[in-house]
């Protein structure tokens, strides 16, 4: 582990996204499945999805981690230790995060993967910032990436409409500043929900077969009502305890990055939190759900576009299958982007 740093704090010092070059449209896959682009726009707020071909997850983890690090200006050699939190790994073993440390030229690191689908990320950066906290590490890579179309059922209308694919990354330091970073974070889990989100084959459960091939098995499936209920519920209440606890309220935070599942379910926390829309980011119009990559994603682009600026307050919140559900509370030190 080598010498113990002594530092407390753990800050964002890079971001970067990657979406593939693929536009799957609403109207798209009203050729492909009993749909419309009415149905999917006022149910969920999705018009189009990117779609990853003929590469694994590791390929856009990869992308977003190799983009974070150039902009930073650092050594992959750098890097103590890589996250990658994805339910769509390349392989069941190795991680996806030891392959994405091979092709990084990381050497240095060491890598695991994160399981907890649309909290992923979320999870991930608490993890990972515990390692800087305690001074055990000074560099963090934590990304989040998801090839959701290589396990969904095209066939499927209520759950085809929902994904996308994309990564995300974030670069996780160890600054001598103890009020910056992540300054707190809440995160749960229910196993009681699991039966309503699920992929029931290919584990050691229901091992691969062609039962479960014929049976379509090896698909997400999901009961929309039941995962809606829950999401629309804790993720509001996930963000304003968060807040509570800290002697803050929405009008102090500058963003919100919410996990990107339904328009209707970031409404929801949106209005419990009492924000304005220019405190919240929204692409799920153009991503759609991209799972443990729609946080990253989000505040990739929120930094991009310049709507952080040193000193804000950001909240990031994720639910998802498990269930699972957490928020993290930053205070972001990264300068705005300079104009091109």
């Amino acid at each position: 582990m080598g010498d113990r740093l002594g530092i407390r704090s753990a800050a964002i010092t890079a971001v970067s996204r990657y979406l593939p070059d693929r536009v799957l449209t609403n109207h798209d896959l009203e050729r492909l499945v009993d749909t419309s682009d009415e149905w999917i726009r006022a149910r969920t707020g999705i018009v189009e999805r990117r779609i990853l071909d003929g590469h694994p997850t590791s390929f856009m983890a990869v992308a977003a981690a190799r983009r974070a690090l150039e902009s930073r200006g650092l050594d992959p050699a750098a890097v103590d230790l890589i996250i990658v939190a994805t339910v769509t790994p390349d392989m069941p073993l190795p991680s996806t995060a030891c392959i994405v440390q091979q092709q990084l030229g990381a050497s240095r690191a060491w890598a695991y993967d994160l399981s907890a689908a649309c909290s992923g990320f979320v999870f991930a950066l608490a993890t990972g910032a515990q390692f800087i906290r305690a001074g055990v590490h000074r560099t963090v890579l934590v990304i989040g990436a998801d090839r959701m179309s290589a396990i969904t059922d095209v066939t499927d209308r209520t759950t085809s409409v929902l994904f996308g694919d994309g990564g995300g990354a974030a670069l996780l330091e160890a600054v001598d500043e103890p009020e910056v970073g992540l300054l707190d974070f809440e995160c749960h889990a229910d196993g009681s929900g699991a039966e309503f989100l699920c992929v029931k084959g290919g584990g050691s459960l229901m091992p691969a077969s062609r039962e479960t091939v014929d049976q379509r098995l090896h698909y997400l499936r999901q009961d929309g009502r039941a995962v809606y209920r829950f999401a629309v519920v804790r993720m509001a209440e996930v963000c304003a305890s968060l807040l509570s606890r800290n002697g803050l309220s929405g009008k102090d935070l500058r963003l919100l990055v919410p996990h990107q599942a339904n328009l209707r379910i970031i409404d929801a926390a949106v209005q419990r939190l009492g924000l304005s829309p220019d405190q919240v980011i929204i692409n799920i119009d153009r991503c759609a759900n991209t799972t443990a990559a729609t946080v990253p994603i989000a505040l990739a682009e929120a930094w991009e576009t310049g709507r952080l600026a040193p000193g804000d307050l950001v909240l990031l919140v994720g639910a998802g299958a498990g269930y699972t559900w957490g928020s993290a509370l930053l205070r972001w030190t990264m300068p705005q982007p300079q104009a091109a």
